[in-house]
Formats: structure tokens, C-alpha cells, sequence
């Protein structure tokens, strides 16, 4: 027999903060938002339950937020040029377990590096600085 631990709310919550993050912080930076709109459309970081691995315990939750956090690090380091080949390394390492557990990630290392900034470009996928209208 063999004890499981079921994730905690947190967890599940911090997942998904996370794949938020990715959408409205990270993404925008390397993808104009049609790229953005059609990742969603794709349910990329979005499991299905049909393929879903990820049986929401303990090990598996701390596992894909892991993973998340270091794809955000990787991607958020990306344009400054030094460490490309362990970056890319632990990108791919990262994304493949995500693929593992069922959150669907289809992007590779390259399409980031090679994206175009898009840095202080508009966005309708970037967070709003505040939520008050003047």
C-alpha cells in the first residue's frame, strides 16, 4: 500500500497564478498578441482532463510549479545573452516534464530566443498597472 498526499488549495492556486504570469507577464515580452490568442486557443499550459497525468498530490504539485517558476527564471534572464546552453538545457528539461503531467507546452527554446522584443508594446495580455479608471 502506498500513502499518498492530495495537494493542497495553495498549490493549485499557485499554478494557476503561475500560468497567469506566463500569459500576462512573460509572453507579451516575445509574442505580438495574436501569437498570445492563438496559444490560448491551443490550451497551451491549459490540461485537458481527457490526457490529464497529473493526479493532484503532493509530489505532483510541487513538480509542475517548479517547473513553472524555472521556465518564468529561464525566459526572464533570456535576452541577456550569458548561460544560452544551460538556459536552453533547463528549458527543455522543464518543458517536458510539464508535457509529462498533461499541461500542454508545444514552445521551444529557439522561438523565444529568435522572437522579437516586445517590450513596451502594447498589449491587451499584460496586466493593468492599476485597476482604477481616471
Amino acid at each position: 500500500m502506498k500513502v499518498v498526499v492530495a495537494s493542497t488549495n495553495e498549490q493549485e492556486n499557485h499554478i494557476t497564478e503561475l500560468v497567469d504570469q506566463l500569459y500576462t507577464v512573460i509572453f507579451p515580452k516575445f509574442f505580438p498578441d495574436d501569437k498570445i490568442v492563438e496559444l490560448k486557443e491551443l490550451n497551451v499550459l491549459q490540461p485537458q482532463a481527457s490526457d490529464k497525468m497529473y493526479n493532484a498530490n503532493l509530489k505532483d504539485a510541487f513538480q509542475i510549479i517548479s517547473s513553472l517558476q524555472a521556465l518564468i527564471a529561464v525566459l526572464e534572464l533570456l535576452h541577456e545573452g550569458k548561460y544560452e546552453y544551460e538556459y536552453k538545457e533547463m528549458f527543455e528539461r522543464n518543458t517536458q516534464n510539464l508535457n509529462d503531467y498533461g499541461y500542454f507546452f508545444p514552445l521551444t527554446f529557439s522561438q523565444f530566443k529568435d522572437a522579437e522584443c516586445q517590450e513596451g508594446q502594447f498589449s491587451q495580455f499584460i496586466r493593468p498597472a492599476n485597476s482604477y479608471m481616471i
